[in-house]
């Protein structure tokens, strides 16, 4: 069977979860996991840099 609710999330978020990733640079990709910013904070990255700390270079 087909799932109905798949994906269904993105649709309440502000440009459907996508955007461009702070530590990676990868335009219009989903940002749905946390990394972490400079300051410590949360910031929402790609799947490929999710874990990672943001740096001073991008």
């Amino acid at each position: 069977m087909s799932k109905n609710k798949r994906g269904k999330a993105l649709w309440r978020m502000p440009s459907r979860g996508r955007g461009t990733c702070l530590i990676c640079g990868s335009t219009r990709i989903k940002l749905l996991y946390i990394g972490k910013g400079l300051s410590g904070e949360k910031v929402n990255v790609c799947k490929k840099c999710e874990g990672k700390q943001v740096t001073n270079s991008n």
